[in-house]
């Protein structure tokens, strides 16, 4: 069973200050193939919640940093990334079709990547516009080469409900979904999670491993 996670309503005119204040905090800390990726860079997070956005953010510490997609829709999973997916509950009210989830990437420059679908192979990228709702803030420290120091990044998202397809007046009690670190192509590639992923070798696009995030 996957883990569950509080998703508060921030109070506040500052959305960014409420959610380091108020969000509930959360750690992407699952090793799940330590034998063939056993590199484990720190990420801890806030998740939160405006009346028109889900907010979440991470901060990482890790022996690396690549970024090399600096546009919107690129293989961003291969940089110094992190990610949340959502699985859309009108979908998953459907028990006869698989359910359609999102899946939000960005890089540690802000670069995003997203789409939808039911499963990894069935994507449907996200168009611009919508890519273009979600702000984005992000902030990198570190020593001035991409190995040999450890580099610290923090990355914040406000991503508007009408971007996986959810209506912010009339929004689920939970959501379905996980949040995860990785870096494909960094000098120590990782594969962490907040709820584990029991699959032979590494794949977050696996919705029977979705935690549970509850709206409050």
């Amino acid at each position: 069973m996957g883990k569950t996670l509080a998703i508060p309503l921030l109070a506040g005119a500052d959305w960014k200050k409420a959610l380091l204040e108020q969000g509930t905090p959360f750690s992407v800390s699952e090793v799940n193939w330590p034998e063939a990726f056993p590199t484990a860079p720190s990420c801890l997070g806030k998740i939160g919640r405006t009346q028109e956005a889900l907010a979440i953010h991470w901060s990482v510490s890790g022996p690396d940093l690549r970024v090399q997609n600096l546009q919107d829709g690129g293989r961003i999973w291969e940089d110094s990334c992190c990610e949340l997916f959502i699985q859309l509950p009108s979908a998953a009210e459907d028990a006869s079709q698989p359910a359609d989830y999102i899946n939000i990437e960005c890089n540690a420059a802000g670069i995003l990547l997203a789409s939808c679908g039911p499963d990894r192979h069935a994507r449907r990228p996200l168009p611009q516009d919508l890519l273009s709702r979600i702000v984005r803030i992000a902030d990198v420290q570190g020593p001035c080469d991409e190995v040999g120091g450890r580099w610290d990044w923090t990355l914040t998202l406000l991503i508007p409900y009408a971007v996986p397809g959810l209506d912010a007046n009339h929004l689920p009690a939970q959501l379905k979904g996980n949040i995860y670190k990785c870096g494909d192509k960094t000098a120590h590639p990782h594969f962490l999670s907040w709820s584990p992923v029991r699959t032979p070798h590494p794949d977050f696009h696996c919705p029977e491993f979705f935690g549970t995030f509850i709206l409050q």
